[in-house]
């Protein structure tokens, strides 16, 4: 028996096991159905994007459309979009609302219809108990043989079945025509309902402004909200319709069971216990009796129905209002995460304004760039809505992983306690039979906790944890979007730092070899001084034309630039207090100008964001224009020294190799490609009559020698410069690093000696040292530097006051200076 016992503990228990492995299995499946669908619904939002922004970009490119009307568009687009989300964001709430309140009716429904069923049920129920009580009651009364007894109590029973049978089977047979007819009324009057509110969705003419989609997508709104509502009522009509009709139908069959078992009762018994010679006032005294405890149970029946009823009525209520303040609650936060994706974008565009005023670091961005960072930006910010049916799954997965840690806790707990009973049940001695038995029961004791664990679940704990979980995922979410926003725009800063660099670089090479050259050329006897100044003046004119030419153009983009900001300026004239409140009395005039200023306190504000982002737009544009024309003219510019530093090379005939190899040196982290396109421009403008390596003939032999000493003279300059500007800037690190080590040293030892004086007795200061102490005797303390990797050794007397707490004699009060002082005495 006992072993029958714990093979069925077992077969339960695996049964809870597969269950729950059944239930893991589906959560995770379902997880990663609604991951693959989030991801296909950004993907097609980012694809939604990302052919609107090319179509505009592509336009903006080939001329067909103004930079302009590209900004008008954008703006008409983010606006629209921005409608969108919240009219997906409302419908969406809205949609999750209607539902959960439509099952919330229909768990009402069926709590009623329930309680209908186990009415009727205990009706016919008392109804039939009322015959075989009148064959006890006669039998108790001793009108009734005990033969006779077992006889009619056995076709009382038959006929009781019968009736029940009977009822069962005609309400089904009726409960199945019921259906049909209210199946066919309701397809009837949704379909009209859908027909009716189909005609009042149609698109109509197509749209030409952004304000009439906004219009419509407004109207939209309030209609589909409208069509929620009513064909929420009507559902709700044909239920509680469908819900009486049923009810008549339950209670006349009911009515007609209870009839006919009364009809069994008095014509059938009844008339059998009078033939056999029972009394038959004493069967009409019981019929009458029966009659009443019929109508007592009725009324009470009704009455715990009744109770029933409004305890459900008041619970669907709160249930109701529960829904409501969700409705309102999940409106408010996707509203908060919409405005908080608009003051994302002002704080990025406000963040690139402040470094281009405030840091002196221009961060520019073109009409292109902008049109790519707004597209960024939607593509960001398309999966912040609640419509993606992500939270309840991933709070369904964290429940289930959260039940499952907490059950492999228990079960772990439980596994040790029986190893620890299976130890204990070895170490004690005894018969094996019963040590057997007992465990046995250790073993059963243990299936039976383990089955607990299964049954029971502790979700209060866990649904704190599992909203905590969400909240940190949504915050972390959101910021990873803004930060991947804050990227894009870094990485377009960073592309264009990148690129003034390499120009700089590239001039600054150039500028070199011209200074390398000229020096050859002056060295070399070639030029005198006095030729190379010529060269340089005759050259000036030409980058003083071009600095004029590109001061010019950057007055007139800026006058330019600043007519079209001022003419796009807000004008907000509209927003005046109208002048209707003159007429009425002096008491009601503050009241209603602070009602209309409150009024459009939003509007206000949304206007004056809209102006100070479209400011902030026009000054990063204007930034990237001018610095357009300076890379410009700082090209113009590169050609001349180019062209100079070609003129150069013709006159000195410098070897290719040591030119490649000085532009090697002084563009060290440029690619090849960067080199050769450099030494290809330079010989381009010295007309091909750069010398190769193999070109000299052997009768100049001893010139080429000394050519070469030259220029491989000129290139340990060159390299000796790089090294001493690399050691400058390592000395320059290095000093920086003592600076710091050194301060961060002394103000450690500062505090360590006052916490030394702070614990040691007062010492004459004329004292004579102590003899010195070996290493051995003494004992050492590391106190490690922060931030350096270096260490200071305190190393005291095993009879130093700090070690030795005892005996101190008693010393006077000092002053803090005092001590500091005496401390730096003597570690100096």
């Amino acid at each position: 028996q006992p072993a029958v016992e714990y093979r069925s503990l077992l077969d339960k228990l695996h049964r809870l096991e597969q269950d729950c492995l059944k239930r893991f299995l589906f959560v995770k499946q379902e997880e990663y159905f609604a991951k693959a669908y989030r991801e296909l619904a950004v993907t097609q939002r980012k694809e939604l994007h990302t052919i609107f922004f090319t179509q505009i970009t592509n336009a903006t490119l080939k001329g067909e459309l103004k930079l302009e009307a590209a900004t008008t568009l954008v703006e008409g687009y983010s606006k629209i979009q921005g409608d969108i989300e919240e009219l997906m964001d409302f419908l969406q709430a809205c949609k999750r609302y209607h539902l959960n309140r439509r099952f919330s009716y229909r768990e009402h429904l069926i709590s009623k219809i329930q309680s209908r069923d186990s009415h009727v049920s205990a009706l016919i129920n008392a109804a039939a108990a009322q015959i075989s009580s009148l064959i006890n009651k006669t039998e108790r009364a001793g009108h009734l043989p005990e033969s006779h007894l077992g006889i009619l109590l056995n076709r009382a029973e038959i006929e009781i079945n019968f009736v029940k049978q009977k009822f069962d089977h005609d309400l089904k047979q009726e409960k199945q025509k019921l259906c049909q007819k209210l199946i066919t009324k309701r397809r009837r009057e949704m379909l009209q309902k859908k027909e009716h509110q189909k005609e009042q969705l149609s698109l109509g003419d197509p749209f030409k402004t952004t304000n009439e989609i906004t219009h419509y997508l407004r109207h939209w709104k309030n209609l589909l909200s409208h069509h929620t509502i009513e064909f929420e009522e009507l559902t709700e009509k044909l239920d509680n319709e469908a819900s009486e009709e049923l009810k008549e139908l339950l209670f006349s069959l009911a009515e007609k069971a209870i009839e006919e078992l009364k009809r069994v009762q008095c014509g059938v018994f009844v008339q059998e216990l009078v033939k056999l010679n029972v009394p038959k006032l004493f069967l009409l005294e019981a019929v009458e009796e029966h009659k009443k405890e019929m109508v007592v149970k009725y009324t009470q029946l009704e009455r715990e129905e009744h109770d029933k009823s409004m305890a459900a009525e008041e619970l669907l209520q709160i249930c109701r209002q529960k829904l409501s303040q969700e409705l309102e609650t999940g409106i408010s936060e996707q509203k908060k995460i919409r405005s908080w994706e608009q003051s994302i974008f002002m704080q990025q565009m406000s963040l690139v304004f402040f470094n281009r005023e405030l840091l002196s670091v221009p961060l520019s961005l073109s009409e292109e760039e902008l049109l790519r960072m707004r597209q960024e930006l939607h593509c960001c910010f398309s999966q912040v809505d609640s419509s993606l049916a992500w939270p309840k799954i991933r709070a369904r997965t964290l429940l289930q992983a959260f039940e499952v840690e907490q059950r492999d806790t228990e079960v772990l707990k439980v596994e040790q306690n029986l190893a620890m009973a299976n130890k204990q049940q070895h170490s004690k001695i005894g018969k094996a039979g019963s040590r057997n038995r007992n465990k046995l029961d250790i073993l059963k004791k243990s299936l039976q906790d383990k089955i607990l664990i299964y049954e029971d679940s502790v979700k209060g704990e866990n649904l704190n944890r599992i909203k905590y979980k969400l909240q940190l995922e949504k915050e972390c979410h959101l910021r990873n979007l803004e930060n991947k926003l804050g990227e894009y725009i870094a990485s377009l800063a960073f592309q264009k730092t990148i690129k003034k660099y390499k120009m700089l670089e590239l001039y600054t090479a150039i500028i070199n070899v011209q200074a390398l050259l000229f020096e050859r050329l002056n060295t070399s006897k070639t030029l005198s001084k006095l030729e190379c100044i010529q060269i340089l003046e005759a050259h000036n004119p030409e980058i003083e034309e071009l600095d004029r030419k590109l001061e010019y153009e950057m007055l007139h983009k800026e006058s330019a630039q600043q007519h079209l900001m001022t003419r796009q300026r807000w004008i907000l004239d509209g927003l005046g207090l109208s002048n209707e409140a003159v007429d009425m009395n002096a008491d009601r005039h503050v009241t209603v100008l602070l009602r209309q200023a409150m009024n459009k306190c939003r509007q206000f504000i949304n206007l004056c964001q809209q102006s100070l982002r479209d400011e902030q737009w026009n000054c990063v544009v204007l930034e990237d224009l001018l610095e357009n024309i300076e890379m410009d003219a700082f090209l113009a510019i590169y050609s001349q020294e180019l062209r100079l530093a070609g003129y150069l090379v013709k006159r000195t005939r410098v070897p290719m190799g040591m030119l490649h190899t000085v532009l090697n040196l002084l563009l060290s982290s440029s690619s090849q490609s960067e080199v050769l396109s450099v030494l290809d421009s330079i010989s381009k403008y010295s007309d091909g009559v750069v010398e190769s390596d193999s070109n000299a003939d052997d009768s100049g032999s001893c010139k080429k020698r000394k050519n070469q000493d030259l220029w491989q003279t000129l290139e340990n300059k060159v390299m000796q410069g790089l090294i001493n500007r690399s050691l400058g800037k390592i000395h320059s690190l290095n000093k920086r690093k003592d600076s710091l080590i050194k301060k961060k040293q002394l103000a450690l030892l500062e505090k360590t000696a006052f916490i030394y004086l702070e614990c040691s007795p007062a010492h004459p200061p004329m004292e004579e040292p102590d003899p010195p102490v070996s290493l051995n005797s003494a004992t050492a303390e590391a106190i490690e530097l922060l931030d350096t990797g270096e260490k200071i050794f305190l190393f005291r007397e095993p009879s130093d006051p700090v070690l030795a707490l005892h005996n101190f004699p008693r010393k006077k009060k000092k002053n803090f200076l005092n001590s500091k002082k005496a401390a730096r005495a003597n570690m100096d």
